[in-house]
C-alpha cells in the first residue's frame, strides 16, 4: 500500500477533470497552433487563445501578456535573465532575498558570471522579508527586484503588495515567484503593481511541464529570450505550443477559484488539528512565523531527531518532504532555514508536511501518530 501523501507543495496530483480536458484536446485538437493555413493548425491556435484569455482573467491581466513555459523555472529564468539582458544598458544590479527558490538563486548566480551584480536581501527570523530591507538595497541601476510569493519550504507568505508597491514608486520592475501562490490565494495584477509572475501548473492541481510567465505592459518591456528559433509566444518561447497541456493549466486555474476559500479553511483546520494530535510532548519546533504561514505548508523540527532519521522511519507511512537537501549521501541543511538563523539542532532536524483539499481528518489523525511513534523509536535508540 502506498504512504499517505503529505508532500503538496512538491507537487498535487492532477484534478479528474482537469485530466479530462487534456484528453479531448489530445482526441479532438491534434494540429500545431503554428500551421494556421488550415482548420486544424487554426483549431489549435484558438484554443491556446481561449486558454490564454481565461488565465489572463484569473490573474487579472491582458491576455497577450501571459506567455506559455514548461514550468515555474523556465518562467523565473525568463523573467530575470530576460530583464538582466535586455536593459544591460540601463544597469547590472538585481535584488533578491536569500531563500528564494533555487531557480531564482542559481539564474542570479550564473548572471553573476556575465556582470550582473545581485544583493540577497536577509530574510528576519520568522522567514519573511521586510519592505524596508528591500528598498535599503535598491540602487540607481537597479534593474528588478525578485521575491517569491510563498515560501517553498516554511511557507511562509512575503509582503508582496508592500513591497510591489516601494518599488513601484521606485521606478524599478518587479517580479513575483507565485509557483506556491497562484491557485491557492487570489492573485489580482489590477490591485497589485507585479510586473512579472510565475507560476506552474502542477502546483495546483494541473500537469507537470507547463507554466506561465505574466509579462505586464509586454510591449513596452524590453525582455531577451532564453532560446532562439520561431516567433511563439510573441518571440519569447519559440517551439511548438503543448495545446493539451496549457488546456490543463487553464483548466485548473479556472477549477480551483470557485472553492478557494473553502479549501483554504479546510486546509487550515487540518494543519491545526495535526499539531494539536503531535502534542506538546514530543518538543516541537515550527519554523517560520505561524501568523504569516501558508496553511498548506508546515516546516517543523523535533529536538533530537534528525531529519534523514524520521524521514526513513515513515517512509512506509507518510510521504514527506525534508528540511534538508541530500547530495552525493551528504546531507546539506536547508539555506532557507540557515538563512532565518535556524539553529544547528533544529536546522538538521527540519521537515516539511504539506496538506492538500483531499486529505481527511482520519488520515491528519493517522499521520500524526505515524510521527509520534516514529519519534519514540528513534529517541528510544539514542537512548
Amino acid at each position: 500500500m502506498q504512504p499517505l501523501y503529505f508532500d503538496t507543495a512538491a507537487t498535487t496530483a492532477v484534478d479528474p477533470e482537469v485530466i479530462e480536458d487534456m484528453i479531448d484536446v489530445l482526441r479532438n485538437v491534434p494540429g500545431n497552433p503554428s500551421s494556421t493555413t488550415h482548420p486544424q493548425g487554426r483549431d489549435a491556435a484558438k484554443t491556446i487563445e481561449a486558454a490564454r484569455a481565461t488565465v489572463a482573467a484569473e490573474l487579472g491581466c491582458d491576455t497577450d501578456e501571459v506567455i506559455f513555459t514548461a514550468g515555474a523555472t523556465e518562467a523565473n529564468n525568463l523573467a530575470l535573465r530576460g530583464i538582466a539582458l535586455g536593459y544591460r544598458a540601463q544597469g547590472r544590479h538585481l535584488i533578491t532575498s536569500a531563500i528564494e527558490h533555487k531557480a531564482v538563486l542559481a539564474c542570479c548566480r550564473a548572471l553573476e558570471s556575465d556582470g550582473v551584480e545581485t544583493t540577497y536581501v536577509k530574510p528576519s527570523r520568522g522567514g519573511w522579508v521586510t519592505p524596508e530591507s528591500i528598498v535599503a538595497a535598491l540602487r540607481p541601476d537597479t534593474l528588478l527586484v525578485s521575491l517569491m510569493h510563498t515560501n517553498n519550504e516554511t511557507g511562509v507568505m512575503q509582503p508582496i503588495a508592500e513591497v510591489a508597491a516601494a518599488v513601484a514608486e521606485a521606478g524599478v520592475l518587479f517580479h513575483v515567484d507565485a509557483a506556491q501562490g497562484a491557485g491557492k490565494f487570489a492573485i489580482d495584477l489590477t490591485q497589485t503593481p507585479i510586473d512579472l509572475l510565475s507560476l506552474s501548473a502542477h502546483k495546483f492541481y494541473g500537469p507537470k511541464g507547463v507554466g506561465c510567465l505574466v509579462v505586464r505592459d509586454r510591449r513596452h518591456v524590453r525582455i531577451r529570450p532564453l532560446m532562439d528559433g520561431g516567433s511563439q509566444e510573441y518571440g519569447l518561447r519559440p517551439g511548438t505550443l503543448a495545446t493539451h497541456q496549457i488546456i490543463g493549466l487553464s483548466s485548473a486555474l479556472t477549477r480551483v477559484a470557485a472553492p478557494r476559500d473553502q479549501d483554504l479553511r479546510h486546509v487550515a483546520a487540518l494543519k491545526q488539528r495535526f499539531l494539536q494530535r503531535l502534542g506538546e510532548d514530543l518538543r516541537v519546533h515550527i519554523n517560520g512565523d505561524p501568523s504569516r504561514t501558508s496553511p498548506y505548508i508546515l516546516n517543523i523540527s523535533f529536538e533530537g531527531v534528525p531529519s534523514d532519521a524520521l524521514i526513513n522511519q515513515l517512509a512506509e507511512e507518510i510521504a514527506i518532504g525534508s528540511g534538508s537537501a541530500c547530495s552525493s549521501g551528504a546531507v546539506e541543511p536547508s539555506h532557507v532555514l540557515r538563512a532565518m538563523g535556524v539553529e544547528e539542532g533544529t536546522l538538521y532536524g527540519a521537515v516539511r508536511i504539506s496538506f492538500g483539499r483531499d486529505h481527511t481528518e482520519a488520515e491528519i489523525d493517522q499521520a500524526a501518530a505515524a510521527f509520534r511513534q516514529a519519534i519514540a523509536r528513534i529517541r528510544a535508540m539514542e537512548d
